[in-house]
């Protein structure tokens, strides 16, 4: 920047200087004179951008022939002053005199310096004196034009103030040209001198690198003081301008260095890889394109695949996007698009398969046969969306693997016990960090093919919060008009899911949101009787613990008997899973002595279990017979099975006739006691009741364990006998039990669960059951063998029940009920 020959050769005439010559001294005589050589017109010499102060010295680079005339012409006369004026516009090659600033320097020519191998002429002026250009008076060979002298208003050397901002403009110019680069030492001890003179001041301004419209604007300044508060604040303004650009250049050149670094190590690490074998992330890419092109996907999925793959070639394998788009292109090449495997149509090898893995449920098999011959006739079916609900341990998860295994299909499963995140069915969006596609996709994957037989497990259980609602999402899942193009944001294109099977459990169907129970085909699997418990324990739960346990088959023989008796002693379930458990138990005590080397029975008899199992556990509700009056036997259901249920009504003398229910009761059992206590207000006269038998004595009614919660309508004619048992005081029918709901005129409603109270009465010893006429479609459906023994009375209203329920005969000390009247005395 500060080579000599660059600032006194290359400063051409339309171009600022870099920076100007200087004496040895700021002297003030440099800006002297001499009168006499001075005309009244003066040559002018238009510079392009460029400004000249008094006192300074610049080299001028002329090229224009106009200008070359007037330096000739000059240089010859004594004095060698001329007029240098700055044009308006740089670009005018023919100035006139309003083109012109103003304001000017009267400069002194000080040598003409004239290369062989150059046209140009380089001229060092020496600013000597301001001027003001008031005309121009010749325009060829050259400008001449009239003027006036401009002079400054100058400034005290005392003045302490002026001496500051002198030392203040210093400091910051010398800042500012050591940004462009390191300024000669003798430049800096120059400018550093402790001289007060406007000579700085106008060197400053002539070495500024601004604009020359601002540096005309400092020059037409007259107050020298003044001129020096201006230089000042654009000292500031550019040094700060200057800062800010030298920051962003190195903010650019250390982001340019690491690219370079980067890219030098990769180029290295690529010639690495070349000379042992290739890169490897080259060959991955390869492998996914060959993977690619076997794959059976449809042209959309096919089209974003390309997009991905061109994605992860343009990435870094150090980026964090790289892996991110790596897994998501090696998930999109393992699911089995178009992938099927072939199904089974052997209804009877299907038959025997459900039949050795389970005993009993006869709906489900029954199903999945239909469904197998449909497929198999007309070959292409949308698979069913099937749910099997009934209580725990009846067989409903472990059937969907015989459902794969008779299909000759793939198996996967998922619990949604407890999910409340939408995410897991729908995946996440690839943009958060740990996004996996959903739960549906991740088992596909497993399954390995696209028709698989898919449990969705206790899909009864799945909850919601803020994270949205999961069973809404299943519900394009689950919808074979919908499902043939499922989306997961992770994979963020369409799956089929039309041809998988799914199979969904629930323990409680009222838990499951209507929209989803109408994708869905409901089957009941209901709780199992004592003789299919017995039979399923015989057939597996036995072979399979001699099997987890080490022991042959031969070890050791439970005869049926023993197995009725922890069924009904040590179990209380409607399905197997508890007996499981238990016949687990014994099998370690037997375990343990024979390899203890210890004697031991093989038989396990009944009165054996106590041994090997302990005390009862549970004791079988019997019927308790009918020597009192206002207990009538019930029938409940539980989530573990049917129950026999007993209602106890006692009446106590009191005014008011007040109703006093105990027990747990719920809402609905509430209920049904006091519609039971309206009806016989309202018929007593039929019933042979004294109306004012309801005045004098409460009524108190009892559900025995009061501990265990019961609610529901199903004892409705139940309370109504068991009180009007104890207003009559008549004896209801032995070995008599009963369920029904019923309505403020004495209606007999319907209820559920009938298949589980019957196998409750049974066990009971139940020899009659009253059921309302709706529910014979219920006992036409369970087979002949558990209806052994037992004797229904179908009713409609409940007159019915009670002239079935109630015997003439009263107990043996029957309560006195007559109401005595008062006689009034005056």
């Amino acid at each position: 920047m500060f080579n000599k020959k660059r600032d006194l050769l290359d400063i051409e005439e339309g171009n600022e200087p870099v920076i100007s010559i200087i004496s040895n001294d700021f002297d003030d005589g440099d800006c002297y004179i001499d009168e006499k050589n001075l005309k009244e017109e003066l040559a002018i010499l238009p510079l392009r951008n460029t400004v000249i102060f008094p006192g300074t010295s610049m080299p001028i680079s002329v090229a224009r022939e106009k200008s070359m005339k007037l330096i000739k012409a000059v240089n010859r006369q004594k004095g060698k002053y001329v007029g240098l004026v700055c044009q308006k516009d740089a670009a005018n090659e023919d100035p006139e005199l309003k083109d012109l600033y103003p304001m000017g320097v009267i400069a002194q020519i000080i040598r003409v310096i004239e290369l062989p191998d150059d046209q140009n002429v380089t001229v060092i002026f020496q600013g000597k004196q301001r001027f003001e250009l008031t005309e121009l008076t010749q325009e060829e060979p050259f400008l001449k034009g009239r003027y006036n002298i401009r002079e400054s208003v100058p400034i005290l050397k005392t003045d302490t103030e002026y001496k500051a901002l002198l030392d203040s403009i210093r400091d910051l110019m010398i800042q500012m040209l050591r940004m462009y680069g390191e300024p000669p030492k003798e430049f800096i001890q120059r400018l550093r001198s402790d001289v007060v003179s406007s000579l700085l001041v106008n060197y400053c301004c002539a070495n500024l690198p601004v604009p020359g419209a601002d540096k005309q604007a400092l020059l037409e300044i007259d107050d020298e003081k003044e001129r020096a508060y201006r230089l000042l604040v654009i000292l500031n303004r550019e040094t700060q301008m200057m800062e800010m650009k030298l920051n962003i250049q190195m903010k650019t050149r250390e982001e340019l260095n690491q690219q370079q670094k980067e890219y030098f190590l990769q180029q290295q690490l690529k010639t690495i890889q070349e000379e042992l074998g290739g890169n490897p992330q080259q060959a991955d890419i390869d492998e996914f394109k060959q993977r690619a092109a076997k794959k059976k996907w449809g042209k959309d999925v096919a089209k974003a695949f390309e997009k991905e793959i061109a994605k992860l070639e343009r990435l870094h394998p150090q980026s964090p996007d790289y892996s991110t788009q790596y897994t998501y292109i090696e998930t999109l090449l393992d699911l089995p698009w178009g992938e099927y495997t072939k199904d089974n149509f052997n209804l009877k090898n299907a038959q025997r398969v459900l039949d050795q893995d389970h005993f009993g449920l006869e709906k489900v098999k029954e199903r999945i046969i239909e469904h197998l011959a449909v497929l198999k006739l007309k070959g292409d079916l949308k698979s069913p969306i099937i749910c099997l609900y009934g209580p725990p341990g009846v067989g409903k998860t472990s059937l969907g693997k015989s459902i794969a295994k008779a299909l000759n299909r793939n198996y996967v499963r998922v619990s949604f016990g407890g999910l409340h995140d939408e995410s897991e069915i729908r995946g996440h969006r690839r943009t958060y960090i740990g996004a996996m596609p959903g739960r549906i996709i991740q088992n596909i994957l497993k399954a390995g093919s696209s028709n698989p037989v898919f449990v969705l497990d206790e899909i009864d259980k799945i909850g919601n919060d803020f994270k949205g609602d999961p069973a809404s999402a299943l519900l394009e899942v689950l919808d074979p008009e919908q499902n043939f193009a499922f989306h997961d944001n992770y994979l963020n294109v369409d799956y089929d899911l039309s041809k998988v099977m799914f199979i969904a459990t629930a323990n409680n169907q009222s838990t499951i949101s209507q929209p989803l129970l109408d994708r869905m085909e409901l089957i009941d699997v209901s709780g199992y009787i004592i003789e299919e418990k017995v039979e399923i324990a015989k057939r597996h739960l036995i072979p399979k613990q001699l099997e987890n346990h080490g022991l042959a088959k031969d070890v050791i023989n439970i005869p049926k008997k023993t197995i009725e008796k922890i069924v009904e002693n040590y179990t209380r379930e409607s399905g197997v899973r508890e007996l499981d458990k238990k016949i687990a138990k014994l099998m370690r005590k037997v375990a343990r002595k024979v390899a203890s080397e210890e004697e031991y029975k093989n038989t396990i008899d009944p009165s054996d279990l106590h041994e090997y199992l302990g005390a009862i556990e549970y004791n079988r509700d019997q019927y308790q017979g009918n020597d009192y009056a206002g207990v009538v036997t019930g029938l409940a259901w539980t989530s573990v099975g049917g129950e026999i249920l007993f209602i106890e009504t006692s009446l106590s003398k009191g005014k008011g006739g007040k109703l006093t229910l105990t027990g747990n009761l719920g809402d609905v059992m509430k209920e049904s006691a006091m519609l039971a206590l309206e009806y016989l207000h309202s018929h007593y006269d039929t019933l042979g009741i004294d109306e004012k038998v309801f005045d004098n004595w409460n009524i108190h009614v009892h559900v025995p364990e009061g501990a265990i919660p019961k609610d529901g309508p199903s004892a409705g004619i139940t309370m109504v006998t068991a009180m009007t048992s104890a207003f009559t005081q008549r004896k209801v029918r032995a070995n008599l039990a009963m369920t029904g709901e019923i309505t403020l005129r004495g209606k007999v409603l319907p209820v559920g669960g009938i298949r589980e109270k019957i196998l409750a009465a049974k066990r009971a010893g139940i020899k009659e059951i009253i059921l309302c006429k709706e529910n014979k479609k219920d006992i036409d459906e369970i087979k002949s063998l558990y209806l052994k023994g037992l004797t229904f009375h179908y009713v409609e209203d409940i007159k019915e029940v009670l002239d079935i329920a109630l015997l003439k005969e009263k107990v043996k000390h029957p309560l006195d009920l007559t109401v005595k009247e008062e006689v009034k005395t005056n």
